[in-house]
């Protein structure tokens, strides 16, 4: 009865094929050792590897098995892990799925040359006596395993010959002959050892009694070596790795096969290996020292004011930040979203003699109407409902230092009187209070919105627009710079790896190539969103991203009619009638759930901003 026990304890090797899968389910112990592979080497490799270069066979095999129940074949020849081909029997059962699942094959190995030699083994022992009748039946034991096996000891590549009890030669193949530089009837009768193997590695006295050869058949085992030398009739030596198996007669130890081969070529090819290795290793720390010398360098060049990139575009930002840093000059900052407009406003303060003093952040697109004065400039107890306790406005927040105001196109019109008072004199008075208050505060703003076209557009004051555009900087979007693209990636890549605690990931030519194609409508902060998501889908030491389906306008493909031309008048009529439907649908909410703002699918602040915009009345089913 077969049990996992059995199989396990068996003397002959087996395998459990998958061929459903292309696996190997299961090796006992004696077919490790036939492959010279362990279990979970086996587990993991496919099947075909086992047997390269043979999928036909092995797909015919299985079939057969699968189809008969039973099958048998030696045409497959599975390799050793050295890559020697082995001369073997599979016999195949079907095994059924406890589960109904897709069957294996179990596959009883015969390794056909240990077969043979077990068998010339038992004719040797036959013929085993005492005296010189013994050593004479040995020697013939040895003959007959020449003259039966001389088709496969002429063919081999390996040198093979044998040694009786007492060490004296009595058979060498021709390849043996050839490597060690005798005649087969020159060795023969002699002791070999102190023929080819007589001192070690450094040349000295090798005795017999630690020879391995000989100590096979003095302690029955197998010796396996890999590191010695072998001398030739010329004097000279070579290395070789061998193995010594004793032969047996009647349960007596009667000599040993020795199957060796001259590896000197491989250990001539390890040595420079070694060396080239060791080269590497050696190049691999300078190169290091230099790449960690060569990355200071760039980040003292390239990272300045914590800004990165080479382009030309980021080079006059820095030389523009160079210029108004120490000035105090206030500075408008345009650009697309995501092209990072506040780290240039960080820069700009921590190069300005206000780097001591805070920076204050506000963004004026997520303040709401009502409460845009009072978060500008504060307010004082019972200003207003819920005035329960005095407020410090950003302004006085900001005093000695420098103020972002972010999205400053986003500033109600009839609040952006007080911003040009306190912008032009330095001087304000909090919500509800007659006290005046001045402040030294350095004011710099940034807008994603044409200022200019909102000023023809009655948006935004033109005065207060010239008094913000005392120094104008623009920040390009990535796409006009993607020489950048790769060190932004790489850096943003690092930082993922170390905000998510694994293995620093890199980027592949491939991947850097494929980023330096895309647009990235976002900009910077698409870029550092994606690697993010790459460190967290990685797998096996790669980022693994996917870009956007590039827009029709990116791609350049026109499909269709070309859309209407709206004037100003008939878009911001199409933009009022829009909305108007989504405050319908809301029952005149903005804010929530089911507000318009959701319904529109915009910011709520972003559609409180269009709607006063466009004259509409918030809050009300119109």
């Amino acid at each position: 009865m077969f049990t996992p026990a059995t199989f396990d304890q068996a003397s002959v090797p087996m395998l459990v094929l998958l061929p459903h899968d292309d696996a190997i389910g299961a090796a006992n112990p004696a077919a490790c050792r036939l492959f010279g592979r362990d279990l979970p080497t086996l587990q993991a490799m496919p099947a075909t590897v086992l047997h390269p270069e043979q999928r036909p066979g092995l797909v015919v095999f299985s079939d057969a098995v699968m189809s008969r129940g039973s099958w048998w074949t030696r045409d497959l020849v599975p390799r050793h892990a050295s890559g020697r081909p082995l001369e073997v029997e599979y016999a195949g059962s079907l095994l059924p799925h406890p589960d109904g699942g897709p069957p294996g094959i179990l596959v009883v190995i015969t390794d056909l040359i240990e077969a043979r030699r077990r068998e010339l083994h038992r004719e040797a022992a036959l013929h085993m006596a005492g005296g010189l009748e013994e050593w004479l039946r040995t020697d013939r034991v040895f003959r007959n395993i020449e003259r039966d096996n001389q088709l496969i000891l002429r063919a081999a590549g390996e040198g093979i010959y044998g040694v009786n009890a007492e060490g004296v030669t009595t058979f060498v193949n021709p390849a043996a002959a050839r490597m060690l530089g005798w005649t087969a009837e020159e060795l023969v009768g002699r002791d070999m050892h102190a023929v080819c193997h007589h001192t070690k590695l450094d040349g000295a006295h090798y005795p017999h009694e630690q020879c391995p050869i000989y100590a096979a058949f003095r302690d029955g085992a197998v010796h396996n070596v890999d590191d010695e030398v072998f001398w030739r009739k010329d004097g000279s030596r070579f290395f070789v790795e061998y193995t010594s198996t004793p032969i047996r007669d009647r349960g007596h130890l009667a000599g040993a096969v020795i199957v060796f081969r001259d590896i000197s070529q491989r250990r001539e090819a390890d040595e420079r290996l070694r060396h080239a290795l060791a080269e590497v290793d050696s190049l691999r720390q300078r190169l290091e020292l230099e790449n960690a010398y060569l990355q200071e360098e760039i980040r003292q060049e390239h990272a300045r004011f914590g800004i990165l990139g080479r382009a030309p575009a980021i080079e006059a930002l820095r030389s523009q930040i160079d210029l108004v840093a120490p000035t105090g000059a206030t500075v408008l900052i345009t650009g697309e979203s995501g092209t990072g407009k506040e780290l240039i406003a960080r820069a700009i303060h921590d190069a300005s003699g206000r780097r001591d003093r805070p920076l204050i952040r506000v963004n004026c697109a997520t303040i709401p109407r009502e409460l845009f004065e009072s978060e500008i400039f504060g307010h004082v107890r019972g200003a207003f409902t819920g005035a329960i306790r005095d407020r410090v406005g950003r302004f006085e927040l900001a005093d000695g230092g420098t103020l972002f105001l972010d999205e400053v196109g986003e500033i109600p019109v009839e609040l952006q009187s007080k911003l040009l008072r306190v912008l032009q004199e330095a001087e304000f008075e909090r919500v509800g209070e007659e006290r005046t208050r001045r402040v030294d505060v350095r004011v710099i703003a940034a807008t994603n919105r044409d200022l200019r076209e909102e000023v023809r557009a009655r948006r935004f004051r033109e005065d207060l627009f010239y008094r913000l555009n005392v120094f104008p900087i623009e920040s390009r979007p990535l796409r006009d710079r993607r020489e950048d693209v790769p060190l932004l990636a790489g850096h943003f890549l690092r930082q993922a790896c170390q905000k998510l605690r694994i293995d620093d990931l890199s980027l592949t030519e491939g991947d850097v190539r494929r980023l330096s194609a895309y647009d990235w409508p976002g900009n910077v902060r698409e870029l550092e969103n994606l690697m993010e998501r790459a460190a967290i889908l990685a797998r096996d030491g790669r980022p693994r991203f996917e870009l956007p389906v590039p827009t029709i306008e990116a791609s350049g493909v026109a499909e269709g009619p070309p859309p209407e031309v709206l004037t100003e008048t008939a878009r911001r009529d199409r933009d009022r009638e829009n909305i108007r439907a989504a405050l319908r649908a809301s029952g005149g909410k903005v804010f929530g759930a089911k507000g318009a703002a959701a319904i529109l699918g915009v910011k709520p602040t972003t559609l409180a901003s269009r709607i006063r915009a466009l004259g509409l009345r918030e809050g009300r089913t119109l």
